[in-house]
């Protein structure tokens, strides 16, 4: 079935005054929804800003009291076992509830690094003279290919550091210490994971960020839903 379409209108029935009347008309209508949109805005974006701050507060003070709840707990485990532990996050759970607290460590490498790896490559490159070694060549570029940020991996360096044995070359040895001392690590922010233990085991994560959580009640907002077509996809 094919959509109903309005009647065409004889334009010359009307006369340049009542034509340029009417375009003003829509023109004059058109600034008024857009003064309504830019008003509506102005409106809603105080509201949902105070909200918002509302529940930051609320996170940040839950955040807050969780580690102060757990900082008397682990000074105590400490004091009973005699051992303060230095590792990351730790672990307290019941037969219903379990939450971590930590922090996590990303990789981060000062200027010289570029440094190790040209020399590192070097070496590598001129080793590539048959098959076997054109092997262990691609184990180690392998071992310094970066990842989405340009970064490397900080766990690689303790595999160079393995081969510096296996190959005995000073060139190698040089770069990958380089490239050891250019690793300055950066610790995130503090985190927290909680989760409810069901009565088969299984764990459902307690959302604790707003792309995490979903939605109260039944609200769903669909306004992105579109279905997505492929020449829409730009690669």
């Amino acid at each position: 079935m094919t959509e109903a379409q309005s009647p065409a209108v004889d334009l010359t029935k009307f006369s340049p005054e009542q034509l340029k009347a009417a375009l003003a008309k829509i023109e004059t209508k058109k600034d008024k929804d857009r003064e309504s949109y830019k008003a509506l805005v102005a409106e809603t974006v105080p509201k949902a800003m105070f909200r918002l701050c509302a529940a930051s507060e609320v996170i940040s003070n839950a955040k807050t009291e969780t580690f102060q709840f757990f900082e008397n707990i682990l000074d105590l485990k400490n004091q009973v076992y005699g051992l303060k532990e230095k590792q990351q996050s730790h672990t307290f759970s019941t037969d219903k509830e379990e939450i971590t607290i930590g922090y996590r460590i990303n990789d981060g490498w000062d200027d010289t690094v570029t440094a190790g790896i040209e020399k590192v490559q070097n070496y590598i490159t001129s080793l590539a003279t048959n098959d076997e070694t054109a092997a262990l060549v691609k184990i180690v570029f392998n071992l310094l290919k970066k990842d989405a940020k340009g970064n490397l991996k900080g766990s690689r360096v303790l595999e160079l550091q393995k081969l510096t044995k296996d190959f005995d070359s000073e060139e190698f040895t040089d770069g990958v210490a380089i490239i050891a001392a250019a690793y300055k690590p950066v610790r995130s922010s503090w985190f927290i994971e909680a989760s409810i233990i069901n009565e088969d085991g299984t764990k459902t994560n307690v959302p604790l960020s707003m792309s995490a959580v979903g939605f109260s009640g039944a609200y769903k907002f669909d306004f992105f839903s579109e279905k997505i077509h492929q020449t829409d996809v730009i690669e």
